[in-house]
């Protein structure tokens, strides 16, 4: 950083009224978000939040807070990402308490890490609240360990989106077929034939155990069980779409056991 770009970084932080708070707001189930995360929305002036929020968080915001729905969904996006950094710049100028809401954990496939790096690059106070992953909350509540000492001691979380290329490295799906014994893949529904195709070529067995969960933690969850040999089919027939997590590994095997447990609850 130059004389000059420091020079405009402390002008911008004597502007600033406030600080903005990337908050996790966790998978959906309302008792998954963090104490912290809840104070925040409480007491906050401005919250910008997404598409997958559930209405039962965002009844815990300030009635007087001012709302802006910053969602993205694929194929409708409601504003470019530099306009919603843009805003949250806008706010933290006027408002004290600045809540930027996202699904699950903001470092976590929620762009959180860039939006940050941007706040901090113009000069905004930031803190980032961390909340709970879809990828450990969704399989967790579908009766799904992700690790199990008879199963797995490993575990991997990647990316199935991969149409937003621009700001995002290819997936070496063939590294990832080896890498561990079980794959979680968040947004990968649309793209599943392509990933299945690809795990496959690189020597995963077709018979390897699959579940994708929708609407994971929420009263509407449900799962789809199969292999990667049937899995595709299987979406096809029960026109199984997003938002869904997959997971990939031995341990979906005991998912028709403890699931019962849950459901029993």
């Amino acid at each position: 950083m130059n004389a000059t770009d420091a020079q405009n970084t402390e002008e911008m932080q004597n502007r600033c009224l406030g600080k903005v708070y990337l908050v996790g707001a966790g998978p959906g189930d309302p008792g998954l978000m963090t104490l912290k995360g809840k104070g925040l929305l409480e007491c906050a002036d401005v919250v910008v939040y997404d598409a997958l929020v559930s209405a039962q968080i965002l009844a815990m915001i300030n009635p007087q807070a001012e709302k802006i729905d910053a969602g993205k969904r694929m194929g409708r996006h409601s504003r470019l990402q530099e306009e919603t950094t843009q805003l949250l710049i806008e706010k933290a100028q006027s408002h004290a308490v600045v809540v930027r809401l996202k699904g699950g954990d903001p470092f976590v496939f929620g762009r959180g890490g860039e939006e940050m790096q941007d706040l901090v690059e113009a000069g905004v106070p930031v803190e980032v609240v961390p909340g709970v992953t879809s990828g450990i909350a969704a399989p967790a509540y579908a009766g799904i360990p992700l690790t199990h000492r008879s199963y797995s001691s490993s575990v991997t979380f990647v990316t199935g989106h991969e149409s937003a290329g621009k700001y995002r490295p290819e997936v070496k799906w063939n590294a990832i077929a080896h890498g561990s014994e079980t794959i979680v893949i968040y947004m990968g529904v649309h793209n599943l034939p392509y990933i299945v195709t690809q795990l496959c070529s690189a020597g995963m067995s077709i018979d390897t155990p699959v579940a994708l969960i929708r609407w994971g933690t929420r009263p509407e969850q449900e799962e789809l069980i199969g292999t990667l040999g049937t899995i595709v089919a299987a979406v096809e027939a029960h026109q199984f779409g997003a938002p869904a997590i997959a997971v990939i590994g031995d341990v979906v095997k005991l998912h028709g056991i403890l699931a019962t447990a849950h459901l029993s609850n």
